[in-house]
């Protein structure tokens, strides 16, 4: 006898529809899943045996053949234990098959029969709204996220019995219990920070059009006090952001059991020893989210970031200049989200100390130069703004703190991205991720800016990679200023921004 039931596979932060189709017949007892199935599959056996006798039922003497279509798919994960149980039951003639149409079942079972948490609950709910499927029969613990999803039912159990008399209409299931998965954070004030006006006013500029940002100074001068204060000063997430946020950190397993939606923008701070999986995704068997995926709609802030392997920085390239991440594997490639600024911190040196004459710099002009070859030319291009931080003298540390709040400063940042969204349209989209070609047309260029950007290009200044860089930036700044048009000031700030070299900035 023939059973079917919809479940998913996982690629990428998507979900694909699978059909999981069980047929219990004549034969050996055995049980054996075919459709291009991973190990994490094949072994359910034992734990679907286990939770069915747990669960008073007991396992079929007959051959058992699981089949997930379509086949060309891989499938990784121990979600299709749930479907693979009640299939089963329904093929030996136990459960009335009419009662599994419709939805579309997710879970792991534990060798008692109760059903565990899973990855990229999310994502399945999503799958089953876009198949206009009844609904989703999911683990209690990710029942949270299932119901961010309007238009279909979700149906929370915590056990393969429940589940089983859920379906059978003998038993009422408890009602979900709804609440973000992330808390406020407790971020300090960027008022505390004692100087640094220009790095204040280039993180309010990267929080406003999502641009990014690198910090040079020598250490003690407030590089990363200075970034650590940034999420205090970023928009809040609209909902299709929320949406996708979630479900990359449903999908990595790092959303907490009982999490609904993140309703905070990420911020991301990777160990310098992190692996290239580990930045960018992959892993073994199907890709997983990588750091770059982690801080999509949000900030990856690389501290010191000349002690990262090189080339991991430069694997950066890509995804920061198209705003996603496509990684291959033989089975085939997943796209994944990289909408995220990046804010990086280094020192000018290797003692630190190459810009303050007190203690004096110690390296040699080749330790410059290695030092200077840490980051690629390529890779300083993509950072849209370049801020020297120097050593605050004793007069300024010793000030009562003052300056705006970071209360304020988003009240700025939110008016800006406000314009940014009536312009494009939409709040995924900002001024740093959108092509020149849109935004030119409409970003209110004075005559004045583009002789400042004339200018700066004849004087190779700028590449051409840092024109349209400076276009944007340009724009973000007009947004904070609440202006329509982008006036030679404001060009002229953009250029000042992106130039790194005291004697570049001074021409």
């Amino acid at each position: 006898m023939l059973a079917k039931t919809e479940s998913i596979a996982i690629i990428g932060t998507e979900a694909r529809l699978v059909d999981v189709e069980v047929d219990v017949g004549v034969g050996l007892p055995t049980f054996r899943v075919v459709g291009l199935a991973a190990k994490s599959i094949t072994e359910s056996e034992q734990r679907i045996r286990s939770a069915l006798q747990a669960s008073d039922e007991r396992w079929p003497p007959h051959r058992i053949v699981a089949n997930l279509a379509p086949g060309g798919v891989r499938k990784e994960g121990t979600h299709l234990d749930l479907p693979l149980a009640l299939c089963v039951l329904s093929a030996d003639g136990r459960l009335d098959g009419g009662l599994l149409d419709g939805w579309l079942v997710v879970g792991e079972l534990a060798l008692d029969g109760s059903v565990r948490s899973i990855r990229g609950t999310l994502a399945a709910a999503i799958a089953c709204r876009r198949a206009n499927l009844r609904g989703i029969v999911c683990p209690a613990g990710n029942a949270a996220e299932a119901t961010v999803i309007d238009g279909i039912e979700v149906a929370p159990v915590r056990s393969l019995s429940q589940c089983i008399a859920f379906l059978k209409g003998e038993v009422a299931l408890e009602p979900i219990q709804h609440g973000d998965s992330a808390s406020v954070r407790d971020v300090p004030d960027l008022a505390d920070v004692r100087g640094q006006d220009e790095a204040k006013a280039a993180l309010e500029i990267a929080a406003a059009g999502a641009h990014n940002l690198l910090l040079q100074g020598p250490p003690g001068a407030g590089k990363t006090m200075l970034a650590r204060r940034l999420p205090g000063i970023l928009p809040p997430m609209s909902t299709e952001e929320s949406l996708e946020v979630t479900r990359v950190y449903s999908v990595a397993g790092l959303l907490p059991e009982g999490g609904g939606l993140i309703t905070e923008r990420p911020f991301r701070t990777p160990h310098h020893n992190i692996s290239m999986a580990g930045l960018l995704g992959g892993g073994a068997g199907l890709a997983r989210p990588g750091e770059v995926s982690l801080a999509s709609n949000g900030v990856l802030f690389l501290d010191e970031i000349s002690l990262y392997r090189r080339e991991a920085l430069d694997s950066l390239r890509g995804p920061l200049e198209d705003r996603h991440i496509v990684i291959a594997r033989s089975g085939g490639s997943v796209t994944m989200p990289s909408r995220l600024s990046l804010i990086a911190a280094m020192n000018p040196c290797a003692c630190g100390h190459l810009w303050e004459d007190q203690p004096p710099c110690t390296c040699s002009a080749l330790d410059l130069l290695r030092h200077e070859r840490k980051l690629s030319g390529p890779l300083l291009d993509r950072f849209d703004m370049q801020i020297q931080c120097h050593r605050v003298g004793r007069e300024i540390l010793t000030e009562p703190s003052g300056g705006s709040t970071s209360e304020e400063i988003r009240a700025r940042v939110c008016g800006a991205r406000a314009m940014q969204a009536e312009r494009f349209g939409s709040r995924l989209v900002t001024n740093a991720s959108v092509s020149r070609r849109v935004l030119e047309p409409i970003m209110g260029l004075t005559r004045g800016a583009r002789h400042e950007l004339e200018l700066a290009f004849d004087g190779a200044r700028l590449s051409g990679r840092g024109v349209e860089r400076s276009l944007k930036l340009s724009r973000t700044i007009a947004d904070l200023a609440g202006s329509d048009r982008v006036t030679a000031d404001h060009m002229s700030a953009a250029i000042q921004l992106r130039v790194s070299d005291p004697a570049e900035r001074a021409a």
